[in-house]
């Protein structure tokens, strides 16, 4: 018997040294293969993502989009640590920086000239006629940023209107049902809204530059998985050249995710610009140490600090020092 037990309980401890073994090879080949998590909110300047992923060019090993419903979720999404990736504004990424993260801008995605709007209701002709009267606003740095410009370039106060939060999600209901008198909110809200007989009555082309959207990674993602993310910094250009020469099918792909008809779904990008691989050198490129964006990210902490949405200032040349990592400039 004892000549068995022993065999047992060495049979045993091989077990356990194998079991270690292949736990411990999994995790290895867990880390090496670790899935990018890329959190966005339903915004045309965001599509080339899906379209990405639809085309094939994305790679669903590395890569995995996760669609929130409002942007007010997807900085949640990175606070909590559930996101690796996120497409965010730039006033959006100065808060987070402010708030003790890490965020590193790794990618212009859009800029947004016409395509962030207030709609007011169709008895209501101009901005100024919603004074003492309610509207619709993500409680989000950019909702609350295009409202205080929007105050501000029409000679009004922060008290000349009523404000209600509304998350993305339900702009359409709140807006239709009349519960406001106007919406601060963007594709493809925004198409929908006017084919039903609203009015925009301030929209971004008067504040021209001054919404950026970008892609930001966390500092540490950054550091463990810059060839990843350099192939997919290429395959978001690949993927607005095939937009470029293939709209009509690109379009079809994109509006079911969009909810708005094919036609629509390019009309939708007028309001936009997309930067190609260019634009991006000559917006992120560090040369003398700063590049366009980061000068005009300073002038951006200047206006929040002056509205009093970003309340310390912030270092905005640590959001771009690693540009150059994932970004071939040839």
């Amino acid at each position: 018997m004892n000549g068995m037990n022993f065999c047992t309980q060495l049979m045993r401890g091989m077990w356990l040294v194998v079991a270690i073994l292949s736990f411990s090879i999994s995790a290895c080949d867990s880390h090496s293969s670790h899935q990018l998590r890329i959190g966005t909110n339903v915004w045309p300047g965001y599509e080339p993502l899906y379209l990405a992923r639809e085309l094939g060019y994305l790679k669903s090993d590395q890569f995995q989009l996760i669609e929130h419903t409002s942007a007010s979720q997807v900085i949640r999404s990175y606070r909590n640590g559930a996101i690796d990736m996120a497409a965010l504004t730039m006033d959006e990424v100065l808060l987070l920086k402010e708030n003790g993260f890490d965020p590193r801008v790794i990618l212009v995605m859009d800029i947004s000239h016409g395509g962030d709007v207030i709609i007011s209701q169709p008895g209501i002709q101009s901005f100024f006629e919603l004074k003492g009267k309610t509207v619709g606003v993500e409680k989000t740095a950019l909702g609350a940023y295009v409202l205080s410009r929007a105050l501000e370039l029409n000679g009004m106060a922060a008290g000349d209107v009523l404000t209600k939060h509304l998350e993305h999600a339900f702009h359409d209901q709140a807006f239709t049902s009349k519960e406001i008198d106007a919406v601060v909110t963007f594709e493809p809200v925004k198409t929908r809204l006017v084919n039903s007989g609203a009015n925009i009555v301030f929209d971004s082309s008067m504040m021209p530059d001054e919404i950026v959207d970008v892609l930001v990674v966390r500092g540490d993602i950054l550091d463990e998985h810059s060839a990843d993310i350099a192939s997919l910094v290429e395959t978001w250009f690949t993927t607005l050249e095939y937009f470029k020469k293939n709209p009509d099918r690109s379009a079809q792909l994109m509006a079911p995710r969009l909810a708005i008809e094919p036609a629509d779904v390019l009309a939708s990008y007028d309001g936009l610009v997309l930067p190609g691989k260019r634009e991006n050198q000559v917006l992120l490129s560090m040369t003398k140490g700063e590049g366009k964006l980061a000068g005009n990210t300073r002038k951006l902490v200047d206006a929040m600090l002056a509205q009093k949405t970003l309340k310390t200032s912030v270092n905005t040349l640590e959001l771009f020092k690693d540009v150059s990592t994932v970004h071939d400039w040839k």
